[in-house]
């Protein structure tokens, strides 16, 4: 992940440089090379995902010289979206996703969380079947994707009665290969260790509009930021909403900057009469080169 942006550019390369020296061990070595599995572990992934996005939104910059109309990330991706709109550096970013990845490694136990996806029910009726499947334990809406798809997550056996009670009712249900249940209160020892960390980084004003994925609306400033960054580790991330808060600024072309594909397939669904395109290696970048010339 992220060897060829860095092959490609030097300014990519300046980005995991930084990364290495911010976390204090070779991260970019484990993007490049793995292993997949240590790779995979949410205290690395995080860190990894961020680096890999804002490397690759600093060439498309840089040889584009694009300013978006506004920004937004799901999850993690919001932290890359406040590096980009100037609210966070991004060597603070960075040491701050890991930490919020370790303290969400070590809220729940391998085995005792889980999260699924839910396709073909709305939300209302999902929220009433994890109160029916919870039976002392938590489970919870995590992520309204729109499309159709909202994502559960809490104890593991709640989650598998969820699912149960779903597919009787016709729905498809897709058990998620992660490493804990985030978005759900199980997270809200991450949330604590969170507010600790962010009481000492710096936070400035958005130089870009950035639209929240916990209140989908645009923030209104950098007194509200850390509020939020804490309140998104056990919240929804409430996606449909955010896209369509977006759509209050005027664009017609949509880029899902970073490793993976999976917010532009939502968005097509969503937008179309917008262009959606991934961005997160150098064919990539260059394609948009092409449209914006």
């Amino acid at each position: 992940m992220g060897r060829d942006l860095v092959a490609d550019s030097a300014a990519a390369r300046l980005v995991f440089e930084e990364a290495d020296d911010r976390v204090g061990f070779r991260l970019s070595s484990l993007c490049y090379e793995g292993p997949a599995d240590v790779l995979a572990r949410t205290e690395h992934a995080q860190p990894a995902i961020l680096t890999t996005s804002v490397a690759a939104f600093r060439v498309l910059a840089e040889r584009t010289g694009l300013v978006p109309a506004a920004v937004a990330g799901h999850s993690l991706g919001e932290w890359s979206a406040l590096v980009v709109a100037g609210v966070l550096a991004f060597g603070d970013a960075v040491r701050g996703v890991r930490e919020r990845g370790r303290l969400m490694q070590e809220a729940v136990p391998p085995g005792v969380g889980a999260m699924a996806a839910v396709v073909g029910l709305d939300s209302a009726t999902v929220a009433a079947l994890c109160e029916e499947a919870a039976g002392g334990e938590v489970v919870a809406l995590a992520n309204l994707n729109g499309g159709g798809q909202i994502v559960v997550a809490g104890h593991a056996g709640a989650v598998d009665r969820l699912a149960a009670l779903a597919t009787v009712r016709q729905a498809r249900v897709l058990r998620l290969d992660v490493s804990a249940p985030f978005h759900c209160p199980l997270m809200r020892p991450v949330a604590d260790g969170l507010a600790r960390f962010l009481a000492d980084v710096p936070i400035g004003e958005p130089r870009i509009p950035i639209v929240s994925s916990v209140e989908p609306r645009p923030i209104a400033g950098a007194a509200e930021i850390s509020s939020l960054l804490i309140a998104q580790v056990t919240a929804p991330v409430r996606w449909e909403e955010t896209m369509q808060a977006l759509r209050a600024f005027e664009f017609g072309l949509a880029l899902e900057v970073g490793p993976g594909r999976v917010l532009t397939g939502l968005a097509k669904r969503l937008w179309s009469d917008v262009r959606c395109e991934p961005v997160g290696d150098p064919a990539a970048i260059a394609r948009v080169q092409e449209l914006l010339r």
